[in-house]
């Protein structure tokens, strides 16, 4: 075993910020979180676990056993604002086009963020942590309305949420899950950490462009394939493969809404083998 060694360059690591929040409304008839939402105007998460507390057992005169209680999770969310969809699960309702009807139902939903992971020799640019969490619901929010002065502050919303932990298999229930981009290292694992992200926050149409591998007989032109130039793709006028070209396949894609997907799919894409 090699000697133990602290403060190596590029160990000093540290965990900031908050961005890219989402909140998904669960949907109690498909058992699965509905479309989510972008939640902009985040100014604090606090992840608060709770529980866990010992009963000690004694006997022979001595301290025999620790038993632990189960434990809770719980978080607080600070914003300056919240995205209209939030507000259902916050118990309200809207009879009408501008109206809103508080102390209603309150609704369950999942949440995701991002933190960032720093170290000493690239500073915020090193990574970042994916936090996603279920079944949450939130209690009510004090909103406190002062006089607009010279010393002028926007109101900053507060939000307590209680969480109940989903179904992971080979492990205990959880709410809460965590994906560290900086493990993620080849780019068969970054593949996997995007597809997870595109999951996350969704995507938009477009074309995607695929190199093709030539058997040496095809025609380019009339299959269709595609050249690179500069950043741009151009159709391939080559009636016979070039073999000092890389030619390319387009694919339309349609765009996909955002999504939180339980544990258990997050864990089998990010142990796939994408690609293989």
């Amino acid at each position: 075993m090699a000697k133990l060694l602290w403060d190596q360059t590029a160990e000093h690591f540290y965990e900031t910020g908050n961005d890219r929040a989402v909140v998904y409304p669960y949907n109690n008839t498909n058992k699965s979180y509905d479309k989510g939402y972008a939640w902009n105007g985040i100014t604090g998460v606090t992840e608060s676990p709770s529980g866990a507390d010992e009963t000690a057992i004694y006997a022979d005169n001595i301290k025999y056993l620790s038993l632990r209680a189960a434990e809770e999770f719980g978080m607080t969310v600070t914003a300056y604002t919240y995205p209209d969809e939030f507000a259902e699960m916050d118990g309200s309702a809207f009879p009408t086009k501008g109206v809103r009807i508080y102390q209603q139902a309150r609704k369950t939903f999942g949440f995701s963020y991002r933190s960032i992971i720093g170290n000493d020799t690239e500073s915020n640019d090193h990574g970042y942590m994916l936090h996603l969490i279920y079944g949450l619901t939130a209690s009510p929010s004090e909103r406190s309305y002062s006089t607009v002065n010279d010393s002028p502050e926007a109101i900053e919303f507060s939000w307590e949420m209680t969480g109940v932990p989903v179904a992971i298999t080979g492990y205990k229930n959880s709410c809460l899950l965590t994906v560290k981009s900086t493990d993620f290292v080849t780019p068969e694992e970054q593949a996997k950490l995007k597809a997870l992200e595109d999951i996350l926050w969704g995507t938009d149409a477009g074309d995607v462009y695929t190199a093709v591998t030539p058997v040496g007989s095809e025609n380019p032109a009339t299959e269709g394939w595609y050249e690179k130039s500069g950043n741009t793709y151009v159709l391939s006028a080559d009636t016979t493969v070039d073999a000092q070209k890389t030619y390319y396949s387009k694919t339309t894609v349609t765009a996909t809404d955002a999504r939180l997907p339980l544990p258990d799919e997050v864990i089998a894409l990010l142990s796939s083998n994408i690609g293989g």
